[in-house]
């Protein structure tokens, strides 16, 4: 249903009423009465609402309850004590929240489910909770409790199922006494930034582990041999392995046939990816990101037909990307940047029509622009930067090519001929002034879910690689630095208005800047140095209130360098090498500085005449200047007036 508006205490009234169910209407707000909560209630269910305030004290009145469901939601405040006093309660769901207090002593015996997990609760590991013999699940992650805690303690909890403690910075976790079988049923731990420092000996007798998460740890060494003889042999269930941010070392464990998500990136494993991988094809997501893999990348990684996230990134992989990249497969994510990939690209990847992020960075492919990427209309990333790409970048008759382009950089390669127009044209989502605002990428049935899979990139931007983290693209970026593109600005770019990011340096671009790119107003980074570019540097771009980096440098700009917003933040090292250059912040001043307004060049694309036509005598009068600069050209001499007059006659 869709309800709106506040909760009536008239429904607390009903006197048969024994379940009330709410969840999931977002619309429904506002603070929860605090009285007439006295109906015989068995079940209370009010997650992923908008209810807010503290949580009413008299809900411990409800002697009955037995399900209390208020987690999603913005309630704040303290834990009523009161709720600790149900003796029927079955499942306490306060996750999400905002809450603050403590844990009190349970008095029912009865539970079986507790969830508290993002909340603010700040006290000691309530020992309370060890005497609740029947309890299944208990989530109590990212909820800042502290003290010590012996994890044998967890042996009275024989029914335990499901555990998440992850991320309780401010809990330290004995784990050294734990080497007997304490909890013959558990199938879900979840034990993520609990500082362990060594491989759970516990985990070794379980038969039914489904899911396990020690990530972000500071487990070393060798992944121990019962851990590799499990995944081969006992955990025929497991679909969910998480150990990446640890310091493991030597082989990558072979994932057993059946997983679904398998991350271990960011640890310093070694050896080859096993060929046993192809083995696990129900595969996900293979993140094995940041170590020091070397050797090819097994073919058969580009068939799994179900792999929607393949990162192997910042490794010393060699040889050509696998080139079987099957029909209809899932891919959304590809990202194999910083390796030793060399070879062409493989014409396959146009089979993953699902993409949306390929970052091919920092490898040794020698190939011409992959014009057949046309066809890929979901590409929202595409990264060549520092390869041996070549040649002139140009459409090949694709309808539409790259609609949904967020971040396009080709930057460190060998392209030349003209900037490639025929794309930009097409960049719709650059175009779309609230596009920022209003789509992420990456994995949307995944990772959005259950944060398996933090999708980013790094980009060049302000002069600073930036690490985009879970791409919510606010960022719209164009690099297509260090190149050998030349020819003038296509007019089209001045219409990308949710642009951040513009980097043209390095090539050999010629001609001006046009004045359509004061129409960029989200633009924070715009680097055009190191070109042939000439003018003026068109007062329009004062309008980039955003612009925090500019770089205008090594270029034939001439003129007044123009004032007033984000111009007047600017520093000398944006406008070196352009000698023609004066006015703030140079130390050369411009003659006609005095008396003028800061923005005096604004009339040079109304009258047809700026600066320059009065360079020479204009305390005289228009008409005398122009005769004296005239004069001047025929002659000679001056040069550098002489240049000024020869621009106006033009």
């Amino acid at each position: 249903t869709k309800l709106k508006g506040n909760l009536s205490s008239d429904i607390l009234s009903l006197p048969n009423l024994q379940q009330l169910a709410l969840s999931y209407n977002k619309d429904l707000r506002g603070e929860l009465p605090k009285s007439n909560w006295s109906s015989p209630l068995s079940d209370l269910a009010l997650s992923n609402t908008a209810f807010s305030g503290n949580i009413p004290d008299s809900i411990g009145h409800l002697k009955s309850l037995q399900t209390l469901d208020m987690g999603s939601c913005n309630f704040d405040g303290l834990v009523p004590s009161s709720l600790f006093n149900l003796t029927q309660l079955f499942l306490l769901d306060l996750s999400n929240n905002n809450l603050t207090g403590s844990i009190g002593e349970f008095s029912s015996s009865s539970l079986k489910f507790l969830f508290l997990e993002n909340n603010k609760l700040q006290d000691n590991f309530p020992n309370s909770i060890f005497e609740l013999q029947n309890l299944t699940g208990l989530t109590l992650s990212s909820t800042d409790l502290s003290g010590h805690l012996d994890f044998h303690q967890f042996s009275k909890l024989k029914n335990l199922v499901n555990l998440n403690l992850s991320h309780n910075s401010l809990l330290s976790i004995n784990f050294a006494s734990t080497t007997d079988y304490i909890l013959p049923k558990l199938v879900s731990l979840h034990l993520s930034s609990c500082n362990i420092s060594s491989f759970l000996q516990f985990l070794a007798p379980l038969q039914n582990l489904i899911d396990l998460d020690l990530s972000h740890n500071n487990i070393r060494g060798s992944i121990p041999q019962w851990f590799h003889e499990k995944l081969l042999h006992s955990w025929k269930q497991i679909h969910f392995i998480n150990l990446s941010f640890n310091k493991l070392q030597e082989d990558v464990p072979i994932p057993p046939n059946g997983i679904r998500y398998f991350l271990v990136s960011n640890n310093e494993l070694t050896g080859n990816i096993p060929s046993a991988m192809c083995n696990a094809s129900s595969l996900n997501i293979l993140n094995l990101a940041q170590n020091n893999l070397t050797g090819p990348i097994p073919q058969c990684l580009g068939t799994f037909p179900s792999l929607l996230a393949l990162d192997l990134q910042m490794n010393k992989l060699y040889g050509n990307i696998p080139w079987n990249f099957s029909k209809g497969n899932a891919f959304e994510t590809i990202k194999l940047n910083g390796n030793q990939l060399d070879g062409p690209l493989p014409r396959s990847l146009a089979n993953c029509t699902n993409l949306e992020v390929l970052d091919l960075a920092d490898n040794n492919i020698e190939d011409a622009f992959p014009h057949w990427l046309e066809s890929l209309q979901e590409l929202q990333v595409l990264i060549l930067r520092s390869n041996k790409f070549h040649g002139v970048i140009t459409c090949f008759g694709a309808k539409n090519p790259f609609p949904k382009m967020r971040i396009f950089d080709v930057s460190n390669n060998n392209f030349s001929g003209p900037l490639p127009a025929s794309y930009i044209k097409n960049f719709q989502e650059m175009m779309n002034v609230n596009a920022s605002q209003t789509h992420s990428i990456g994995l949307k049935n995944v990772g959005t879910t259950r944060n398996l899979y933090n999708d980013s990139v790094v980009i060049v931007m302000k002069g600073q690689s930036m690490n985009l983290v879970r791409i919510l693209f606010a960022f719209m970026v164009i690099d297509l630095s260090n190149n050998v593109f030349e020819g003038e600005f296509p007019k089209v770019i001045g219409e990308l208005y949710s642009l951040k990011g513009l980097n043209l340096s390095h090539n050999e671009i010629n001609g001006t800047i046009p004045g359509s790119f004061g129409n960029l107003t989200n633009l924070e980074s715009l680097d055009l140095s190191w070109n042939q570019l000439k003018g003026e540097i068109p007062v329009a771009l004062t309008n980039l209130n955003f612009l925090s980096v500019l770089n205008l440098s090594q270029n034939h700009f001439e003129g007044i360098i123009p004032t007033g917003k984000q111009f007047n933040t600017f520093e000398n090292n944006s406008y070196g090498g352009n000698p023609m250059l004066c006015g703030f912040p140079l130390s050369t001043s411009c003659n006609e500085d005095k008396g003028r307004p800061p923005h005096s060049t604004f009339h040079h694309e109304e009258s047809g005449f700026g600066w320059k036509a009065v360079a020479v005598g204009y305390a005289c009068g228009f008409l005398f200047g122009m005769l004296l600069g005239y004069n001047v050209f025929m002659i000679g001499k001056p040069q550098w007036p002489a240049r000024l007059v020869e621009g106006v006659l033009k």
